[in-house]
């Protein structure tokens, strides 16, 4: 299934039903007075999470949602029938905006969340509630109330505790496979992640995390270069990131530094809040290094990185140095008070 990561929908709650003016008409019943009743509610759209859907792809399609509305009133006290409501199921990690005022009406961020996306109009009443001591014959009654209207836009987040940053082909597809059961597409050209990959890092029998590997960032993606930032925000979540460099580009001309930094800059314009977040750099490839050469290359890096973040020297491929990370991680993810997850049975368990 393609994954899709956004969409937008208009959703129509139904309108309430009118209320009815009826009188009670019975033989040898004189005077039977007022008998309307009311209308019935319209249906309201709601919107539940459902952790069982990944990808929004069924409102790609179904763009427009409207409920029924509800039923008039009738005679002899008899009320409309209320319309039934519609439910639309929403992966977890689902933001809905409202697209005229770009106010967040709901982030289904747990399973079985529901969210109000348009309220059905309300009956009208009948004339049974006018009469009085000094109306007995009411013939008033009142309209239903129309329901809401929106137009909606749907934006998935993926939910993960820890998120892979880094140009493509710095080897963050082949991270998420040595330390996680999952199993994205690894190639030797760049762009081989078209899409959000999502793996669960078991480090003991009651620990684990969740980490993502998006698609790789270039410079000019804030303009449209590459994928341009589309997929950013499924990192919007995490706790921690994980900077992935290739410590050993094919290229001899690339230049690490100006490439790391330039990825940095590109995170800052896309969020200023992503940017803060606690950011790791992560020298991949240190395999390909000659083995008489690496901790003083490794080392000269650093220093022209001139950072003074945590770092950790792998090899992902294979799997060199991925334990310290993935414990390092876990105990960071714990310290800052991450809930423990339990992995659920998909088969993405660590390998």
């Amino acid at each position: 299934m393609k994954f899709i990561d956004e969409a937008r929908i208009e959703v129509h709650a139904g309108k309430g039903g009118d209320g009815m003016a009826s009188f009670r008409r019975e033989k040898y019943v004189p005077r039977g007075g007022p008998d309307g009743g009311d209308g019935g509610r319209g249906g309201s759209i709601w919107a539940v999470a459902d952790r069982n859907i990944n990808t929004l792809i069924d409102y790609r399609y179904a763009r427009i949602h409207r409920a029924r509305n509800g039923e008039k009133g009738m005679g002899s006290d008899c009320y409309g029938r209320s319309a039934e409501d519609i439910v639309l199921r929403m992966p977890v990690g689902t933001v809905i905006t409202d697209q005229e005022s770009g106010a967040v009406i709901a982030d289904l961020s747990a399973h079985e969340q529901r969210a109000l996306l348009a309220k059905g109009g309300s009956g009208g009443l009948g004339n049974l509630h006018f009469k009085s001591s000094v109306n007995r014959a009411p013939r008033q009654f009142t309209r239903g109330e129309p329901g809401e209207s929106r137009q909606l836009r749907l934006e998935l987040k993926v939910l993960a505790d820890v998120g892979l940053l880094g140009l493509p082909n710095a080897g963050k597809s082949t991270l998420i496979r040595a330390v996680s059961a999952a199993r994205p597409k690894v190639a030797d050209y760049p762009f081989t992640t078209l899409q959000p990959n999502l793996g669960v890092v078991r480090v003991d029998d009651n620990r684990s995390f969740v980490m993502a590997d998006i698609p790789g960032l270039i410079e000019g993606a804030s303009e449209g270069a590459g994928l341009g930032h589309q997929f950013l925000r499924h990192l919007a979540r995490t706790r921690v990131l994980l900077h992935v460099i290739d410590v050993a580009p094919p290229d001899p001309e690339a230049d690490v530094v100006r490439d790391a930094r330039a990825l940095v800059r590109e995170l800052r314009k896309y969020d200023e809040t992503l940017y803060r977040k606690p950011r790791w750099l992560v020298l991949n490839k240190v395999d390909l290094l000659p083995e008489e050469e690496r901790e003083e290359r490794i080392a000269a890096l650093l220093k022209k990185l001139g950072a003074k973040r945590r770092h950790f020297a792998i090899s992902a491929i294979s799997g060199a140095g991925c334990k310290p990370l993935v414990f390092a991680v876990m105990e960071h993810l714990e310290g800052a008070g991450a809930p423990k997850r339990t992995p659920r049975k998909t088969g993405k368990t660590a390998s």
